[in-house]
């Protein structure tokens, strides 16, 4: 057995540590979305949570796919990946039915139901970067950056498959997939690091001093051009403004991120609970009638609040272990069915 590196391991630590305050920047995100557009100073804060939190959650994604991509892990993470979303597709499917009764969504297997594009996309993402593997980095990430501009100009609704944010983030994917942490921590020092992280707080602060103006559908990458109102045959160049902003928002949000081991590391190993649970916490108080009472500084710092505490709730241990059979559902059986049917073709 090989030992793993220092390095390796002050990396896995960082990026777990950065996984659980992105999933924080998630749920308050979704949290807050029914208060936009009432109370500015929310806004602000979404703003600034989707310059940066996607792309992150996908490099994020990309850095801890690269030890299980190839051979018998990738196939089984394939497996479980794809049972998560139909699981998770039919169980919000079925509540937003029955008792969210939530508008405009389309329910179907090939329109991801709102936070589960993540899954359909990862499955892409990881059948892309196989078909890329023979590829130099530096042609990779040409072509995930070629495709993700050139994607807004498919006439369709970009929702279907994820197709939208499929080649939107693939570019992220790619760079966390061949991120070096040795690299970052050598430019990462200490004054480095901290000018990194008095820039992501400047920029929550001008995103307030533009009080609303920065186009936030473009920074979803959900949608084409079309839909985004940019008919121009060089919307693309808008596209490319936005990876600008989101690749300078997330280096800075970065030096935010500690490189020390603690109990938010722990935390950041079941992301994934959160991440799929709690849409239900949302839609639960979006129905509940929560929001009325919610109309000044008080209440919203109090919601905050709660999307934290729910966060760090969602990721305890004892959730993991009441609900791995519907987070994290075992695939051998499929793995099993699989081999013999390879071998009564035989």
């Amino acid at each position: 057995m090989t030992r793993e590196s220092p390095l390796n391991t002050r990396g896995e630590t960082f990026f777990l540590n950065l996984r659980f305050m992105l999933i924080v920047t998630v749920f308050v995100a979704n949290a807050i979305e029914p208060l936009i557009q009432e109370m500015s100073g929310l806004h602000t804060l979404y703003q600034w949570i989707f310059s940066f939190h996607m792309p992150l959650f996908v490099l994020v994604t990309g850095y801890f796919a690269r030890s299980s991509l190839h051979g018998a892990p990738g196939r089984k993470v394939l497996l479980q990946i794809a049972l998560q979303y139909v699981i998770f597709q039919s169980l919000y499917s079925l509540l937003d039915a029955s008792l969210f009764h939530v508008n405009n969504i389309q329910h179907s297997f090939f329109a991801p139901y709102l936070l589960l594009w993540f899954l359909a996309s990862h499955i892409c993402w990881r059948l892309l970067m196989l078909g890329m593997s023979r590829w130099t980095v530096s042609a990779q990430l040409a072509f995930a950056v070629t495709a993700g501009v050139a994607v807004g100009y498919l006439q369709l609704d970009g929702i279907w498959f994820s197709i939208s944010r499929t080649f939107v983030y693939l570019p992220f994917f790619v760079i966390g997939y061949h991120f070096s942490f040795g690299a970052f921590v050598k430019l990462y020092q200490r004054y480095v690091k901290s000018i990194a992280a008095a820039a992501s707080l400047l920029l929550l602060l001008a995103l307030s001093l533009l009080d609303g103006n920065l186009p936030i559908g473009w920074l979803y990458g959900s949608m084409t051009y079309m839909q985004l109102g940019a008919h121009e045959w060089y919307a693309g160049l808008f596209r490319l403004a936005v990876y600008g902003l989101q690749f300078i928002a997330s280096l800075a949000f970065l030096g935010l991120v500690p490189y020390g081991l603690s109990r938010m590391t722990g935390l950041g190993r079941r992301t994934l609970y959160v991440f799929l649970l709690h849409g239900f916490v949302v839609r639960t108080a979006v129905i509940s009638g929560l929001y009325t009472y919610i109309s000044n500084s008080a209440g919203a710092a109090l919601l905050l609040a709660g999307a934290v505490g729910c966060t760090v709730l969602l990721a305890q241990p004892a959730v993991r272990r009441l609900l791995n059979p519907l987070v994290e559902p075992s695939v051998e059986w499929m793995i099993s069915l699989q081999r013999a049917a390879i071998r009564r073709s035989l």
